[in-house]
């Protein structure tokens, strides 16, 4: 095997394509826009499982609902078309963005908590408030989280 240094690039020449790639990631991060569409199909989806708990009865006999786990996979696919608008996959998303995304899981399993407390007072109307209520909050978190790996991403 052959290697070819004859074409080593100078000192002076590598600084500039490696500022030439710093440009490059800050005017991909600059150009990406949340992708509104997407999270609020984030916040269809927690209010959806919220909503769940509208179907459920809460008590001694309850069973969670059998189709909980399509809103995982509903995640995931909303997850991999939000990279896929980007066209960069996130190696780092930073710490803000991992704070959101913890509120949004422990704001769900609340706003459910909640939705089933409703149900067992008999009060399934309510639950439409819950799943509204998780509409909105996940939607806006998520916008902070996308918003949060566009700056770190911008900051490399």
């Amino acid at each position: 095997m052959e290697n070819d240094f004859s074409n080593r690039p100078s000192a002076a020449e590598a600084a500039a394509n490696l500022d030439d790639l710093e440009l490059d990631r800050h005017t991909l991060a600059e150009g990406a826009r949340v992708p509104r569409v997407l999270t609020a199909a984030l916040g269809g989806v927690a209010a959806w499982w919220v909503g769940m708990a509208a179907s459920t009865t809460p008590g001694a006999d309850y069973e969670p609902p059998n189709t909980a786990w399509l809103a995982v996979a509903a995640v995931l696919v909303i997850g991999y078309l939000i990279r896929r608008e980007l066209g960069v996959k996130f190696r780092a998303i930073g710490a803000k963005a991992v704070g959101a995304l913890i509120a949004i899981l422990v704001l769900c399993l609340a706003l459910y908590s909640v939705s089933l407390g409703f149900v067992s007072f008999g009060l399934t109307w309510a639950v439409a408030l819950t799943s509204l209520a998780a509409f909105a909050l996940v939607t806006w978190l998520s916008g902070i989280a996308y918003r949060s790996a566009l700056d770190q991403l911008r900051r490399g």
